[in-house]
């Protein structure tokens, strides 16, 4: 079974994540950030994950400590989840649409961290929320789940767009990269013969 809960607790957030790679889209989020949740709720249904997660951060200082620390828990539970990674397509792209915003995503469960980001928000802010926080997120996801992750914008008008058209092109990506491939149920895809 690929699921795995996860704790974690300093002085600024205080953070348990419940994750399913095997589910069905399921979400239960609550981070004390309305917008936020949108967005995790997209990423659960759109890469077939079940996923709770409590939050619990400073909001009152501002929404970066929180939102930089799901990234941080999140990462390392789906890396738990995954084990030694037998089976899995380990690679997966996408080029997403949403309205006006077009989002080139690009993953490899590789075991080597690297995260590259090209995008252009047009307003510092999605209602309340900073966009440079959509960055902070998935870097912070893509060090803790030691992958490769590759987001670049092709074309966004609207920033509310570009952020979701993000969020669901990662979890598209993230539902192929983890699906397993019927040839090769038990083999680590990788001729070192480890990820």
């Amino acid at each position: 079974m690929r699921k795995e809960k996860y704790v974690r607790k300093t002085n600024e957030t205080d953070i348990s994540i419940q994750l399913n790679i095997d589910g069905i889209g399921k979400s239960e989020v609550d981070t004390g950030i309305s917008f936020f949740d949108h967005m995790l709720d997209q990423l659960a249904k759109h890469s077939l994950m079940d996923l709770k997660i409590k939050a619990k951060g400073d909001i009152d200082i501002d929404y970066h400590h929180t939102v930089e620390d799901v990234g941080i828990c999140l990462g390392e539970t789906l890396k738990r989840c995954l084990g030694d990674k037998k089976g899995i397509n380990r690679y997966a792209s996408v080029l997403l649409p949403m309205d006006d915003s077009l989002i080139q995503v690009a993953v490899d469960f590789s075991g080597r961290p690297y995260f590259f980001w090209e995008v252009n928000f047009p307003t510092s802010k999605v209602g309340n929320f900073d966009t440079e926080l959509f960055s902070e997120f998935f870097q912070s996801f893509t060090m803790n789940a030691e992958i490769t992750l590759h987001i670049k914008m092709v074309h966004g008008i609207n920033s509310h767009h570009i952020g979701e058209a993000i969020f669901k092109g990662v979890a598209q990506s993230i539902k192929t990269a983890l699906s397993i491939d019927p040839r090769m149920p038990k083999i680590i895809p990788s001729t070192k013969g480890s990820l």
